[in-house]
């Protein structure tokens, strides 16, 4: 796999733990923003670029807080899956098996968040789980070839909000038996005049992993760059929590 090469790995950069990880998508857009990565998911993730705990997000971050360990980290980033047949956390979902039930993670992982005491982001596609809306982002924002609209809830800081830039055309594809082309791909599903993996890679801005599901579930990198460009100019300033 292509490692991100334009990423600096520096020991005086700020630390960033990035819940529910998945291949790094945000991960890499926060490195490119100054910080030093450590990930952690349930699911092994050989193609994430950084290093990584394997495990129960939430347990992690709770043994974080009972060991003190979570005073390393500068700030945290959770994007805990919330729909139907996801794959949800073994401490969580124990009980019930592997998906088929709606899990809400995200209000104990607020919970654990606001025990940290640290700056954070939750992020949430658009029609899952409710979140504070304080930054919506779009891939055209970042003149990406997908529009991939994500919510972000902000804890102990603010962003100020980016005008939502029109778009361009339609997402090409298939609807009710008719193929739309236009200037954006599909990052969902499989079928019905989706993109290939290489189009999927190339409109993420994406190109350490090459699994479908990993780039269907990722952030692109640009969005977690901006989010962490403007929280350490904040930090820099001494206006950030």
């Amino acid at each position: 796999m292509t490692q991100p090469s334009d990423i600096r790995r520096e020991d005086q950069q700020p630390l960033l733990l990035d819940l529910f990880s998945c291949a790094g998508g945000a991960a890499v857009g926060y490195a490119r923003a100054g910080f030093r990565v450590r990930g952690c998911d349930l699911a092994n993730r050989p193609n994430y670029p950084f290093r990584y705990h394997r495990g129960d997000a939430l347990a992690y971050l709770a043994h974080l807080i009972a060991t003190g360990k979570i005073r390393r980290y500068a700030f945290v980033h959770a994007s805990p899956p919330c729909q139907d047949k996801c794959t949800l956390t073994v401490g969580t979902n124990a009980s019930q098996g592997w998906g088929g039930t709606h899990i809400d993670l995200v209000a104990p992982t607020r919970d654990l968040l606001h025990k940290t005491g640290l700056p954070y982001v939750i992020e949430q596609p658009n029609g899952r789980a409710e979140i504070r809306k304080d930054l919506t982002l779009c891939g055209e924002m970042f003149g990406l070839g997908v529009i991939r609209h994500r919510n972000f809830e902000l804890g102990g800081w603010t962003v100020e909000q980016p005008a939502h830039v029109p778009h361009r055309g339609r997402v090409r594809g298939y609807r009710h038996g008719r193929f739309y082309d236009g200037p954006y791909v599909a990052a969902y599903g499989n079928g019905g005049g989706k993109p290939t993996v290489p189009e999927l890679q190339a409109a993420m801005g994406i190109t350490w992993t090459d699994v479908r599901e990993e780039l269907t579930e990722a952030i692109p990198p640009a969005y977690s760059e901006h989010i962490g460009s403007a929280f350490l100019a904040q930090a820099a300033m001494g206006v950030a929590a």
